[in-house]
């Protein structure tokens, strides 16, 4: 492969988006009126016009996530290394559902997750995949941890349990849990929000009484999720304090870590990770805090026996597994097909090193520091506490649509609103290793000259 005119024409890209606008602006019918005009597909298009077009449609119609100044959701900006791989995976299309297919990316992805798994304290037989996503590795701890529980679940289904399974989780957690209680059968009323103290962790009193409740009520209680970094506040559970509670009382502990299991790798910030070791399951995104390219889940779980139960399949047509120190990744997870996702996290983490990672994940967590400090300096008040780089934030009167819709309308940066504690905040997230301390003053320089625009009109 020819690294270096695909990173000339990666950088030149990344310039034009850094350079650029971060909001698009688009309707609906403009998008599909350029299709339409250019594509009835009757007639071929030369490929360096289809790409040149399709290029200048990504750079106008959506946010631009890769930016600096990009402080939204937990999409990053990606490393080379990792379209690298991407573009490695299109060429070559392996396919990973069995080990005699692709032997050399099953290892690349084994060697990957395990010395993941090593760093988050697992033992040295703990099972990982890949997954899509987040919501996949959720899946996956949910479907383990009925399997785990209920020996006849796999066979005759929820209709052969005796009593109702319950999932607890924070009401900061990800709603992922309630698409999942549906898609398993569960229901959607299987799962407890269980309330959160004043710092959006979950209230382990709370959590107890909700647990004894159910059990007095002949109801199963099944798992505890504990999140490691909310989606909406970045809160961390009490992660050891819930491995106790869940040891006590016979129950999985699952531990949403999607975005802030990256930590784990960072001197400064893995010790509040503490307690995740203890998990019996924990789902991370390689896609979020580790700046590789979309997707790119992990799915780790200490119960090998479990997920070998939970994911059990065979079929004729099926390659054979190379033997005892082998295992088929079909047979291990949800998916059947699937791509080589885990190329991008073995070749971003061999660029950098573990210490380059880390370095990366820390600069971000620094750059949420320097935010967290900046805002507060500019009169504005912090309404989150989190060790990881994101931020809540507010004054006196903010009329948060609007003042979201100005900085929309200036190009300023782009952030969110968000809702904590019965009230109305903006959110503010460091997603790029691009990000740098000018950035930071300079936005907040700018969100504080137009603020009274953003105002409601009772605060003026």
């Amino acid at each position: 492969m020819l690294i270096d005119p695909l990173q000339k024409e990666f950088e030149r890209t990344q310039a034009l988006i850094d350079q650029g606008p971060i909001w698009p602006d688009a309707a609906p019918r403009e998008v599909r009126d350029h299709l339409a005009a250019r594509y009835d597909f009757s007639r071929p298009i030369p490929l360096e016009d289809v790409a040149a077009d399709v290029e200048e449609m990504l750079r106008r119609w959506q946010v631009q996530i890769t930016h600096p100044r990009y402080f939204g959701l937990f999409n990053p900006s990606t490393t080379f290394a990792s379209v690298v791989a991407d573009a490695l995976v299109a060429t070559y299309n392996p396919q990973l559902a069995t080990w005699r297919t692709a032997p050399a990316p099953n290892e690349i992805e084994r060697h990957t997750l395990d010395w993941l798994a090593g760093r988050f304290g697992l033992p040295s037989n703990a099972i990982a995949t890949f997954t899509n996503g987040g919501a996949e590795a959720n899946l996956s701890a949910v479907v383990a941890a009925l399997t785990d529980a209920f020996p006849d679940y796999g066979d005759d289904g929820l209709r052969g349990l005796s009593a109702a399974p319950v999932i607890y989780l924070s009401a900061e957690a990800h709603h992922s849990f309630s698409k999942i209680a549906h898609l398993t059968g569960l229901g959607r009323k299987s799962i407890r929000a269980v309330s959160t103290s004043s710092d959006l962790r979950m209230d382990l009193h709370a959590l107890a009484r909700e647990i004894r409740r159910d059990r007095q009520n002949g109801f199963a209680p099944l798992m505890v999720v504990g999140t490691a970094g909310t989606t909406a506040a970045g809160a961390i559970d009490p992660l050891p304090e819930l491995a106790q509670l869940c040891r006590d009382e016979g129950m999985w502990l699952h531990v949403d870590a999607a975005w802030g299991g990256a930590a784990i790798l960072a001197p400064s910030l893995r010790h509040y990770l503490a307690g995740i070791e203890f998990a019996d399951s924990i789902t991370c995104d390689a896609h979020k805090w580790f700046s590789v390219s979309m997707a790119c889940g992990m799915f780790f779980c200490r119960h090998p026996e479990t997920v070998a139960r939970t994911f059990r399949a065979a079929a004729a047509y099926m390659p054979g597994s190379a033997g005892d120190t082998t295992f088929d990744p079909y047979t291990h997870s949800v998916q059947w097909s699937r791509r080589f996702a885990g190329l991008k996290l073995f070749m971003s983490l061999a660029e950098r090193g573990e210490p380059g990672m880390a370095a990366m994940i820390e600069h971000q967590a620094r750059m949420g520091n320097v935010l967290r400090k900046s805002l507060t300096a500019a009169g504005w008040r912090v309404v989150n506490k989190t060790p990881f780089p994101l931020v809540c934030f507010t004054r006196d009167g903010l009329d948060v649509p609007a003042f979201l819709a100005e900085l929309k309308k200036e190009q300023i940066v782009w952030m969110s609103e968000v809702h904590l504690n019965g009230f109305s905040a903006v959110r503010a997230c460091i997603t790029s290793f691009k990000t740098t301390e000018a950035d930071i003053h300079d936005v907040v320089r700018a969100i504080t000259r137009i603020v009274p625009r953003g105002e409601s009109p009772a605060a003026r």
